[in-house]
C-alpha cells in the first residue's frame, strides 16, 4: 500500500539518521512538523519539500500549492521554489510546467532551480517541490492544553477535486458536481488563510494525506496533547459530500489541502474568526485541546491507529 511511512518507522530508521549534527537547525525531522527551521544570524530560513505522485490532472499546481502550505503554516511567506519534475513522456513536459509557473506566480513565489527528466519506467509525472521562506518559525508542536482547534474551509479540499478531476465519470456523479469540485483546486493555497492564523495561532498544521483525521493526529503527537473532536462541527461542502458517499470514502480520510488546523488560545477565538471571515475564508471551532496521553478523540472514540488516506485503493483499481 502506498502512503506515509508510520509514525514508529520514520523515528525508528528516518530520524535517527540524519547525517551531521548542526547547531544551526532550530528545527529538523520530527513527527508531525511540517518543515525544518534553521538560523541564519538574525534569520530564520524554513523549507520544506513534497512530492505529488498520483494525481493525474494539475500535479504542477499541486506541487505548489502543497509544497508552499508546509512554510506558510509554519509561519512564514514562502518565497523560493526548487522544482524536480520527472516525466513519462514528452507530451507531459508543457502542461507540468506550465502549471508550475502558473502557481508559482500567482502566490508570488520564484522557481529558482530543480531538475527535469523523462523516466519510461512511470506512468504519470511525479513532481517534488522544495520551498523556502524566512521569518518566525511556528512550529506544529505548539499547541496548550486550553487552546481551542479551528479548521479553515473545511474538509477534503484537494480530495474532492482529485474524485471530480480523476473518477468523475466512474462515481457517476452529476457533471455539474464534478465541475464544481474540480474548481476547489483554486483554493488548495492556505497562504491567506495562515497569513492570518500565526499572528495568534500556538501551532499550525496543514491536513494533507490521510486527511483531516490524520492531521489532527499528526498535531496531537507533535504536540503531546489530546485533542477532543466532533465530527458534525467540521465543514463538509455538499460537493464533497457527493463524491464521496458515490466512491465509498470517509471526507475526513482523503487528502485534506486547502484547509489550515490551528490551535488558538480560546481568548483570540473570536478576533480569529472575525478576521477569517473579513477575507471571506470560512473557519469553524471543531474542538478542544487538553492534557493526557497525545491522541486524537473523534466523536468520543480515540484513533490510535495510523490512518491510510482512502484515495489509495482508488488508484490502485484503476487503469491510469
Amino acid at each position: 500500500m502506498p502512503g506515509k511511512l508510520s509514525p514508529e518507522t520514520l523515528l525508528e530508521t528516518v530520524f535517527s539518521r540524519i547525517g551531521a549534527v548542526d547547531e544551526a537547525v532550530i528545527q529538523g525531522p520530527a513527527d508531525g512538523e511540517d518543515a525544518a527551521a534553521i538560523s541564519f544570524g538574525d534569520e530564520t530560513l524554513v523549507v520544506s519539500s513534497d512530492p505529488i505522485s498520483l494525481a493525474a490532472s494539475h500535479v504542477g499546481r499541486l506541487g505548489v500549492y502543497i509544497a508552499c502550505n508546509d512554510v506558510a503554516v509554519s509561519g512564514v511567506d514562502p518565497r523560493w521554489l526548487t522544482a524536480v519534475v520527472m516525466l513519462p513522456d514528452k507530451a507531459s513536459l508543457e502542461p507540468v510546467i506550465d502549471d508550475i509557473d502558473r502557481a508559482a506566480t500567482e502566490l508570488g513565489v520564484a522557481v529558482v532551480g530543480g531538475h527535469t527528466e523523462y523516466v519510461d519506467a512511470l506512468e504519470r509525472p511525479l513532481v517534488c517541490l522544495t520551498a523556502f521562506g524566512t521569518g518566525e518559525f511556528l512550529p506544529t508542536g505548539g499547541a496548550n492544553p486550553g487552546d481551542k482547534l479551528i479548521l479553515t474551509k473545511g474538509a477534503a479540499i484537494e480530495g474532492t477535486a482529485i474524485l471530480a478531476a480523476d473518477f468523475g465519470e466512474e462515481l457517476g456523479v452529476d457533471q455539474a458536481v464534478c465541475d464544481s469540485a474540480e474548481t476547489f483546486l483554486e483554493e488548495i493555497s492556505v497562504v491567506p488563510d495562515a497569513r492570518i492564523l500565526r499572528q495568534h495561532a500556538n501551532a499550525m498544521h496543514d491536513p494533507t494525506e490521510g486527511g483531516v483525521a490524520a492531521g489532527l493526529q499528526e498535531l496531537a503527537r507533535a504536540s503531546g496533547v489530546r485533542l477532543v473532536v466532533d465530527r458534525e462541527r467540521i465543514l463538509v461542502r455538499p460537493e464533497t459530500q457527493r463524491l464521496c458517499k458515490a466512491a465509498g470514502v470517509d471526507p475526513l480520510r482523503i487528502f485534506g489541502s486547502g484547509a489550515v488546523l490551528a490551535s488558538v488560545p480560546e481568548s483570540a477565538v473570536d478576533a480569529v474568526r472575525t478576521e477569517l471571515d473579513a477575507h471571506d475564508i470560512p473557519a469553524a471551532v471543531i474542538g478542544d485541546v487538553l492534557t493526557g496521553e497525545p491522541a486524537l478523540v473523534l466523536d468520543g472514540e480515540p484513533l490510535h491507529d495510523p490512518i491510510t488516506d482512502e484515495l489509495y485503493p482508488l488508484w490502485e483499481a484503476s487503469d491510469r
